[in-house]
């Protein structure tokens, strides 16, 4: 074999790698993400890029407080991030403006404002998770038939870094 004939065989074998490997990457560890919108202001800004983590959630179900990224019930194809509320077996209700997760006051130091509305008392189903957005009066999330309880088969990842622009870097909780 000549030398030009096995320095294309080397580059095609490091191409096939390189593409099986970003495939195996997005598919099952990490994905980017953009933020479309203000539903989760302030903590996240419409076109901030997010790395998003895929295999958490394959180990454990999501806990109260976390951010993640998960598909819109009514539409596959629209993904939606929001913050975890309320899991299986926890009793949710909002009422002048506050919310309550079993019983007891949520203290959100991360809200944009007062929740306007309210929701009646209601349990989450197993299998699945209430979440909202931080910009509470400007967000379509658990409180609204469109949205629902989020199954979690539903849900794509964990949203854990804040990579772009890079003046904004930081992690999520």
């Amino acid at each position: 074999m000549s030398s030009i004939g096995k320095e294309a065989r080397d580059w095609t074998i490091s191409i096939i790698v390189a593409v099986v490997l970003a495939f195996f990457i997005r598919q099952f560890l990490v994905e980017l993400y953009i933020v479309d919108g203000p539903s989760m202001r302030p903590t996240l800004l419409s076109e901030e890029r997010l790395v998003v983590n895929k295999l958490v959630y394959r180990t454990r179900a999501p806990e109260k407080g976390e951010i993640l990224v998960f598909q819109y019930p009514r539409n596959p194809e629209r993904d939606f991030i929001k913050r975890v509320i309320a899991t299986p077996g926890d009793t949710i209700e909002i009422q002048n403006g506050d919310v309550y997760v079993n019983g007891e006051l949520l203290h959100e130091t991360y809200i944009l404002e007062k929740t306007r509305g309210s929701f009646p008392k209601t349990t989450v189903p197993e299998g699945t998770i209430f979440v909202m957005g931080d910009n509470r009066n400007n967000s379509e999330d658990s409180r609204f038939a469109d949205v629902g309880f989020v199954p979690y088969n539903l849900v794509k990842g964990k949203a854990m870094i804040v990579f772009w622009p890079f003046s904004q870097i930081k992690t999520l909780p």
